[in-house]
């Protein structure tokens, strides 16, 4: 967050922080934000209400909960078209959900955490409860991110392997030296494989983008249920993967 000096408008910031919880979990009631925040409920539910008139925010009329609307999606999609990649890349990533059958996402760095842009779903699948597009994750439990992160400066690989890693499951990497040796080994093949690290049932295949000159620019990943993700299965993904990120890097 920026420094509170250059933040004016107080009562944007509490919106925003309000808003920003979505990021971390869906859906929320009033009481959860009101706690997670220490606002008070009034005050949550002027705010909730006003985003939901905005189409920022829907509300479940059973539940009374709320998760992130059409509006946030929309602006995912403007962030998306800012970056050259996801224009480029979403043809290539159309291509491969057709050949593979599985959702296909693509993520750009920022700091030590992935932001996705694009997401690509099966014709036939049914999309799940929680899709990934717009949001956050750190690089280190992702396919996306530890192929980004593999490519990295050495300092600064090293720099987020020492951080404090939370573990999402059990199978997580959150030791400093495994970590290290993960990434090695992720730029040796060039390619990332997340075990379940982000969520249970979830593994994905993940590949860098380049652009022309060599620079990095971007990951993208395919996700499936982790019994569909074994043996030449993988073999397979990650060629697919490697081929289309070639052929993003010719036009970047």
């Amino acid at each position: 967050m920026k420094e509170s000096a250059e933040i004016k408008v107080k009562s944007l910031q509490k919106a925003m922080d309000i808003l920003n919880c979505f990021a971390k979990k869906q859906p929320l009631g009033v009481t959860e934000i009101s706690e997670m925040l220490g606002l008070y409920k009034s005050n949550v539910h002027n705010v909730l209400t006003t985003f939901k008139a905005m189409e920022y925010l829907e509300q479940d009329e059973e539940t009374g909960k709320y998760r992130l609307g059409n509006s946030v999606f929309y602006l995912c999609r403007a962030l998306g078209s800012s970056f050259g990649i996801s224009e480029i890349a979403l043809p290539y990533m159309q291509e491969i959900v057709k050949q593979v059958g599985e959702i296909v996402y693509l993520g750009v760095p920022h700091e030590d955490e992935v932001i996705y842009l694009e997401a690509v779903y099966p014709a036939e699948s049914v999309r799940p409860m929680r899709s990934l597009l717009g949001e956050r994750n750190k690089m280190f439990c992702t396919s996306i991110g530890k192929a980004m992160m593999s490519q990295l400066p050495q300092a600064l690989i090293e720099e987020y392997c020492a951080r404090p890693l939370h573990a999402n499951t059990e199978y997580t990497i959150i030791d400093e030296q495994q970590l290290l040796q993960e990434l090695r080994l992720t730029k040796e093949r060039g390619f990332a494989l997340d075990n379940m690290e982000l969520e249970f049932g979830i593994k994905c295949v993940g590949v860098p983008i380049f652009n022309s000159k060599g620079g990095l620019e971007g990951a993208m990943s395919i996700s499936c249920p982790s019994l569909r993700l074994e043996g030449a299965r993988i073999k397979e993904l990650e060629e697919i993967l490697k081929y289309y990120a070639k052929e993003i890097q010719k036009r970047m």
